[in-house]
């Protein structure tokens, strides 16, 4: 059973072909079930962001795992085939340390990666998919994310998506405090969005959530004097949306939940004044025609991409650094995994081994029982097991073709601390 990590991300696909292979976080369990039933993937996790979604699986057959994947999201196999990337064993190893260490990331180093692959985690154990191997690929993991960020400056001066999102609505405005800011959705991508826009007090900021009580609670995190917070359901943006300057976005809704028409709508109300919408969800909450509108400003996290170019010379010192450590904990985890498949022949080795002791030491308890000396006994036990022990190693060798007999010779020399008794 082979290690492979399968998927695509935002290195070898668009867009328009991440945001169809998207799983949505509720329906997870019941596609790892589904997953694990089928026979050849005996342990799954699935990870699925913005960036990427990728099976990290036990298998011998991977192409019935790439097809399911497919199957699942109705695509026919060919189409995302140019997209896809199967990694195994070592190569697979080392691209979830990448992963978990912020080196794949769109954003270099960005530590949100982490949290949403201890979340695929937490939902593979529940759904009972996380068999031993995954276990401890994602602990070792997550200590060399941990020993990345702490030993390198990989962490340093970030650009989130969060950051990058104000950034690009400075460029435009001028400055956020004379704006109002819209915050679609409750998640934590979102919570971090308004983290960033809140810390530049907007003239207001508003959270749109389909429950009003978790938009609500977000909103009360960030109230504070001089700063309007509110909140309002996701039905009420038809009717809102021309109060606001900037527009955020991320859900998990399949559909887009901004359509042309709201937009125009909201412009014409605005008199067309301009609006910055950034769109972070994938599947996409906008839809794509409203980037064809004069007065938008629309932005998807492939454009958030752009304005962190700047930032990555700084930080080539540290992911040659990272690599590094990487390189070290693949060759441990490696280690660990030939030791892991080793153990039936230890366990094999030590119980004939036993056998044979168990069979002498029977032999020389009778032996005692019926009178004999107990130095007799004793030498005869040492004797018979020493001759059990070596009959393998002396067979081997004493049979062992001229050409293989240097290599059998040099492995017996490793199994024993041997020396010349002639000498």
């Amino acid at each position: 059973m082979s290690l492979f990590a399968l998927g695509l991300n935002h290195h070898t696909a668009p867009l328009a072909v991440r945001e169809r292979m998207t799983f949505l976080p509720e329906a997870l369990p019941d596609a790892l079930g589904e997953l694990t039933r089928m026979g050849p993937v005996r342990e799954a996790a699935i990870l699925s962001t913005c960036n990427r979604t990728e099976l990290y699986c036990a298998t011998n057959e991977p192409d019935s795992a790439l097809e399911w994947m497919a199957r699942y999201h109705s695509i026919a196999p060919a189409d995302i085939a140019p997209y896809v990337y199967r990694l195994e064993q070592l190569q697979a190893v080392r691209h979830v340390f990448r992963v978990a260490s912020g080196l794949d990331s769109m954003v270099l180093g960005e530590p949100q990666i982490l949290g949403q692959m201890k979340q695929a985690v937490r939902v593979a154990e529940g759904a009972g998919t996380l068999g031993a191997l995954l276990h401890k690929l994602f602990q070792r993991s997550f200590a060399v994310a941990k020993e990345v960020r702490s030993t390198t400056a990989i962490g340093a001066n970030i650009v989130s998506m969060a950051a990058a999102a104000v950034h690009l609505s400075e460029r435009i405005f001028g400055g956020i405090s004379s704006q109002r800011v819209l915050c679609i959705g409750a998640g934590e991508m979102m919570e971090l969005c308004a983290a960033h826009f809140a810390g530049c007090m907007p003239r207001e900021m508003v959270i749109a959530n389909r429950t009003l009580e978790r938009a609500q609670a977000l909103a009360a995190r960030f109230a504070a004097p001089g700063r309007k917070v509110g909140a309002i359901r996701l039905d009420e943006l038809g009717e809102r949306m021309a109060d606001f300057d900037i527009v955020l976005s991320c859900t998990a809704s399949p559909l887009p939940i901004i359509g042309l028409g709201m937009v125009e709508r909201a412009l014409r109300t605005r008199r067309h004044r301009p609006m910055v919408m950034v769109d972070l969800a994938v599947p996409r909450d906008i839809e794509n025609e409203v980037a064809d509108i004069g007065d938008v400003f629309l932005y998807t996290v492939d454009d958030l991409a752009q304005i962190v170019d700047s930032g990555l010379e700084s930080r080539q010192a540290a992911v040659v650094e990272a690599q590094s450590i990487i390189d070290a904990r693949v060759a441990n985890f490696q280690q660990w995994v030939q030791a892991r498949e080793a153990v039936p022949a230890i366990r094999a080795l030590r119980g004939h081994a036993e056998d044979m002791r168990a069979a002498e030491l029977a032999r020389a308890l009778r032996a005692l029982a019926r009178g004999e000396a107990p130095d007799r006994v004793l030498d005869t036990l040492s004797r018979n097991l020493t001759n059990k022990l070596l009959h393998g190693p002396t067979r081997l060798l004493n049979d062992a073709p001229e050409q293989a007999r240097d290599e059998i010779e040099a492995l017996v020399q490793r199994l024993y601390p041997l020396h010349d008794h002639d000498a």
